[in-house]
């Protein structure tokens, strides 16, 4: 049986180390990128099962990436776990602003989890969303 292939997206090395071990070390290939274009590069290279995805990253940061691949028809599917510092409440508030002209709006993503992330949560989140796209 193939491993499942997690992306993780974030600009902080400890936390791409982090997420990356959680995943190895429970039988998930795991594929770290720096930002929103690494990842999204990334995501089209190796087309992923699961996307771990932070918000707050310089330059093309989280939600760039997140409306690129929610556009793109090859990515669109990829469940997305979002990854922040921000408020789960204030990342929904800035989405729904976001979402102001309904031609464009972006979906919510599958899950949102806050850092630091819990491993037992992040993993169940994960297993769980892969289990619903199987």
């Amino acid at each position: 049986m193939d491993k499942k292939k997690v992306l993780v997206v974030d600009d902080e090395l400890d936390m791409r180390i982090f997420i990356s071990t959680v995943f190895e070390t429970s039988s998930y290939e795991a594929i770290a990128a720096r930002d929103g274009k690494d990842g999204l590069a990334k995501a089209r290279e190796h087309l992923p099962d699961l996307i771990i995805l932070d918000i707050m990253m310089p330059g093309e940061g989280g939600v760039l990436m997140y409306r690129h691949l929610k556009s793109d028809e090859t990515l669109k599917s990829i469940p997305v776990i979002m990854l922040s510092g921000v408020g789960k409440q204030t990342f929904f508030h800035y989405l729904k602003m976001m979402n102001i002209q309904p031609d464009d709006a972006i979906p919510k993503p599958e899950a949102y989890v806050e850092k630091p992330p819990n491993p037992e949560e992040l993993l169940e989140i994960a297993a769980s969303l892969l289990q619903s796209t199987a």
